[in-house]
């Protein structure tokens, strides 16, 4: 038998296994959850705020902001998501997350404005 060491052995798929424990996972989850909380309520406000009446420009003014503020909450959980991914604490699909948010949030501003 020789002395060196032996690395772990691929698990299925030829993935390797979580070797960073779950502390990463759970952190990972808890602040993306967070922001995309943040995200999804100023959604919620932005389509909510309509105008009643076409001589209202403050509903529409306040729609935009809001979807407005979506766009760089989106942009920095989606940086988060990208270093959560690459340390391997979470999978690929959390990217999903702020892609749909961000698309509802330009549709909102653009196609869908009051």
């Amino acid at each position: 038998m020789s002395g060196a060491a032996s690395s772990p052995a691929p698990a299925r798929g030829g993935r390797r296994p979580n070797t960073t424990g779950r502390a990463g996972t759970v952190v990972g989850a808890v602040l993306l959850l967070l922001a995309h909380a943040v995200a999804g309520y100023l959604l919620f406000l932005a389509y909510m705020s309509g105008t009643a009446n076409p001589w209202e420009p403050d509903a529409a003014a306040h729609s935009g902001i809001a979807a407005g503020l979506v766009l760089p909450v989106t942009g920095v959980s989606a940086l988060l998501t990208r270093g959560f991914v690459r340390a391997g604490h979470l999978r690929r699909w959390w990217y999903a997350f702020p892609a749909i948010l961000g698309l509802t949030a330009l549709l909102r501003l653009t196609v869908l404005a009051p």
